[in-house]
């Protein structure tokens, strides 16, 4: 298949935050600048409830549109989990009025990308192409959701694809870390399933499951139709009615969440032993926020003050975070990654760490959760004042091309039902002080309930009961 015509996988954990760069970073007066230039979103609702934004860049002759669903593989059950990606897949085996080929050309011959990803929570569908082409790519994304001829052929050729992704990803640690920390943490839940979905379904999946699955998640009211970059708000409304008004509407539109039962969080554990592996790969979390949460900011700076750290780098001497110094000089670990992962009525907040210093895996986990404890009673303002710089960085800074920005707008409107401004986003950066770090610290961290995910040599991690005491210990 041509390189211009891509499926990316991506997001197979759900939405993650941005990592916060390795060294310097803009100066605040610099980023508030940068983000007073930002263009202002637009947004119309039809009267299907089908939501339309756009960011428009009267210069750009490139635009990025493309349909944010608000079902991933959270809307399936344990017998159809894996719908969501299958689907995904199919979306480009030809509808009832492409054949597959016919796809594949139409899309080389405008030099587009047409992309897609599944995640827990949403499926996206999107293209790239140039101003010219933004209703021709239009006309191709919703002809792909509404008119997939998924054919009883295709549904078989693309098991056996499928399976080989799923044997790619089981090669990489990290993934495998975090799906099993899910499937701890929320066990039982829809969060705690997989998105590519357990083999024996991948090889189940019948077309009536496929269609069933558009049926009940596809509608206009639970769907986002983005354009960024060149292309006209009032225009891509048109084509919005054109497109997409014979789309069904739901009983549970954007912002009213699908599942029965707010998901509760487990403290639990589970380890893979593989002595073949030259490393321990483990991951520990609290809950954390979800995308609505008034402290889904003061979470994100917490998780840029504890940072993230690769000995391959060679530039622990240059990061602000302490723990990397106390990991670096220490040699416990080969690197270490926080994170914090948000979905719509909950999150996870930790840390994915590896290391073959088996033998002080102890050391390295008190030291990790002595730092997450000492926020809860002394952050300092300086450590708080660079991971803010930091984080305005990631998050503003970030939004370089169209297809960025259409990202962002896409997975704020679908979670949040609003896009937060460049500006409103510096703001809520700007007014978070050590006491709010120290408050939530408090209230997630301290005393808190963990999952813990590890595979490979696991040996050296010591007792969930002990790794659980840490969480509050004032011996330090």
């Amino acid at each position: 298949m041509s390189a211009r015509f891509l499926v990316n996988n991506a997001l197979r954990r759900g939405a993650a935050a941005p990592k916060a760069p390795r060294a310097s970073v803009a100066l605040p007066r610099t980023l508030a600048t940068a983000a007073s230039r930002f263009p202002s979103t637009q947004t119309t609702v039809l009267s299907n409830g089908l939501t339309v934004a756009t960011e428009s860049n009267p210069s750009a002759q490139t635009a990025t549109v493309g349909a944010w669903i608000d079902a991933g593989s959270r809307a399936e059950t344990d017998r159809t989990n894996g719908t969501a990606h299958f689907l995904e897949h199919m979306a480009f085996k030809g509808t009832g009025r492409r054949s597959q080929h016919a796809l594949e050309l139409e899309v080389e011959n405008l030099g587009a990308h047409l992309n897609a990803y599944t995640s827990r929570e949403q499926t996206v569908y999107y293209a790239k192409a140039f101003r010219k082409d933004v209703d021709k790519a239009v006309d191709i994304i919703s002809d792909i959701l509404q008119n997939s001829k998924l054919e009883t052929s295709a549904i078989e050729r693309e098991r056996d694809v499928i399976l080989r992704e799923q044997e790619e990803v089981d090669k990489q640690n990290e993934e495998v870390v975090f799906d099993h920390l899910h499937s701890v943490a929320f066990q039982g839940q829809p969060l705690g399933r997989t998105i590519l979905g357990p083999k024996q379904n991948i090889l189940s999946i019948k077309q009536s499951d496929l269609a069933e699955y558009i049926k009940s998640n596809y509608s206009a009211d639970r769907m986002v139709l983005v354009g960024a970059g060149g292309v006209d708000h009032d225009e891509l409304v048109k084509l919005a009615e054109k497109h997409f008004s014979g789309l069904p509407v739901s009983s549970s539109p954007l912002g009213k969440s699908s599942s029965s039962s707010a998901t509760k969080f487990v403290g639990s554990e589970v380890r893979i032993r593989d002595d073949t592996q030259p490393t321990c790969n483990f991951a520990i979390a609290v809950e954390g926020v979800s995308w609505s949460s008034p402290d889904y900011f003061p979470m994100l700076v917490l998780q840029s003050i504890m940072g993230n750290w690769d000995r391959s780098l060679g530039s622990s001497p240059l990061l602000s975070s302490r723990l990397s110094h106390i990991v670096s000089s220490n040699n416990l670990a080969n690197s270490f990654m926080h994170f914090s992962t948000s979905y719509s009525d909950t999150g996870l907040w930790g840390v994915y760490m590896v290391s073959e210093n088996f033998g002080q895996l102890d050391d390295l986990v008190h030291f990790t959760l002595r730092e997450w404890q000492r926020m809860s009673t002394s952050p300092t303002e300086g450590e708080v004042e660079r991971a803010k710089n930091q984080l305005k960085a990631s998050l503003l800074l970030g939004l370089d091309g169209s297809t960025a920005t259409a990202e962002d707008i896409g997975r704020q409107l679908v979670t949040a039902g609003k896009r937060k401004t460049p500006q409103e986003i510096e703001a809520a950066l700007e007014a978070i002080t050590p006491a709010d770090i120290q408050r939530v610290a408090k209230k997630y961290l301290w005393d808190a309930d963990i999952a813990i995910a590890a595979t490979g040599q696991v040996e050296g991690l010591l007792d969930y009961n002990r790794i659980r005491a840490d969480m509050s210990s004032m011996v330090w």
